[in-house]
């Protein structure tokens, strides 16, 4: 068989697999057995030795313990108010910028993906504080939630993040790189936001007048020690990883044993909320991993099939420039995501594009924030889009009605690629600077 024609075969396997409703990792693996099995014509103990060899290798990966440290972190922090002191923080700094209380969306997402590193649990977290507060002050419905849900996607681009920890352990990138890349994107996509809602609201201001009967108190100090839980997690945890400190392995454990004391010194640490937050980072963790290690089994039986290599050779043959293959990834990545999830697009098609990106002269490290970028696009793009999930059990609305109210923020992150595309060093010139990368 042809590469070609394995390639088409692989992901035909991967459809089948998926569209009958299995989980995705269990597709994956059988995805990689059924093709070194009748493509490849293994034997089945080849096929037994290969699998566990390249399930127990990525499994000892010591970047992976960093996922769910952090993903347990921040079940802490969405189990406490330290979440409700980062509104009541942000509320009255917030006052004089046309949109007001709109911008605690952008704003409370952005530090609060500062100690997450999920979309899922930034958009929540924010969410369950923020929407009800708005709807109380007679904010318009429709720019509240689309401006949470694309803010709540700031959760895999703002470090700590799971999704380049995924990316650097399968593309073998500098993941303390990867987290200074992340910081100047995801400002100016916070930028982005908070500017479209500025002149929005300028030009209607009807959609974000509090109710007549309160206005906004001054900026105080306790306002300033609200913030304070939130931003001192934040600087141990990017501290000690940029100070050398701390691996980002390392960090995640030192963020959750600050959360732990923090939890404590506010009074709000018990066994119930250890063991269910506990429990809630297991589950999560089970779900990130199993996908990576099964990938690393899809990728190791692409490199049998020689796909990568050929589709490489074969989209050179096309002669693309460079900026028109960024396009045709991008559209790509665009389908992907009306289907699948981030961490599935990221694990399945790494193996794939990377050769593409590096045969093209990009830079990995610039690719993997161009990815994640991409990946935003998917949590906010209907059927599949996580965050419109999110906030339809927060709000009841339909999952039209969100999409809707989301796509003016997803033009706005289509338009933070396009500037990270034109503008490269936007993610390359940190990471420079500090690691000297």
């Amino acid at each position: 068989m042809t590469e070609l024609g394995a390639g088409i075969v692989v992901l035909l396997l991967i459809f089948f697999y998926l569209g009958i409703g299995i989980w995705v990792f269990v597709g994956l693996i059988m995805v990689a057995v059924t093709v070194q099995l009748f493509v490849l014509g293994f034997h089945v103990d080849k096929i037994g030795s290969i699998t566990a060899r390249i399930l127990l290798r990525s499994a000892s990966a010591w970047e992976l313990a960093a996922i769910p440290m952090f993903i347990w972190m921040g079940d802490i922090i969405f189990r406490t108010d330290i979440s409700n002191r980062l509104f009541s923080g942000l509320a009255p700094m917030v006052d004089r910028i046309p949109g007001r209380l709109l911008h605690t969306n952008i704003i409370g997402c952005t530090l609060f993906a500062a100690v997450s590193g999920s979309s899922t649990a930034t958009t929540v977290t924010v969410g369950k504080i923020s929407l009800e507060e708005l709807s109380r002050r007679h904010y318009d419905q429709t720019i509240a939630v689309g401006s949470l849900a694309g803010a709540g996607s700031l959760g895999l681009l703002i470090p700590p993040s799971i999704v380049m920890i995924v990316y650097g352990i399968l593309a073998e990138v500098s993941i303390i790189a990867l987290f200074t890349a992340g910081i100047l994107p995801g400002l100016m996509i916070a930028a982005l936001y908070s500017t479209f809602i500025a002149v929005r609201t300028s030009v209607i201001p009807a959609i974000a007048a509090d109710a007549p009967v309160e206005r906004m108190r001054p900026v105080a100090w306790r306002d300033f020690g609200n913030l304070m839980p939130v931003l001192l997690l934040v600087f141990i945890v990017l501290g000690s990883i940029y100070s050398g400190l701390a691996t980002p392995s390392e960090a995640a454990a030192i963020g959750v044993a600050a959360t732990l004391i923090m939890t404590a010194v506010i009074g709000q640490l018990n066994f119930r909320l250890f063991t269910e937050s506990l429990m809630s980072a297991v589950k999560m963790s089970a779900m990130v991993v199993s996908l990576v290690l099964a990938a690393a089994l899809l990728s190791t039986t692409m490199g049998y099939l020689h796909l990568p290599q050929s589709v490489a050779a074969l989209i050179a043959g096309l002669e693309l420039s460079p900026y028109a293959l960024i396009a045709m990834l991008s559209l790509f990545y665009i389908l992907l995501g009306l289907c699948l999830e981030g961490i599935s697009i990221t694990v399945m098609t790494l193996p794939i594009t990377l050769p593409l990106i590096l045969q093209a002269g990009f830079d990995p490290l610039w690719f993997g924030i161009f990815l994640i970028l991409m990946v935003e696009l998917a949590t906010i793009t209907p059927p599949v889009g996580f965050n419109l999930f999110v906030l339809q059990g927060l709000t009841k609305m339909s999952i039209g009605q969100i999409a809707k109210a989301a796509f003016p923020f997803f033009l706005l992150l289509c338009l933070g690629v396009i500037l990270l595309t034109a503008f490269p060093q936007i993610a390359l010139w940190l990471p420079e600077q500090v690691t000297g990368r």
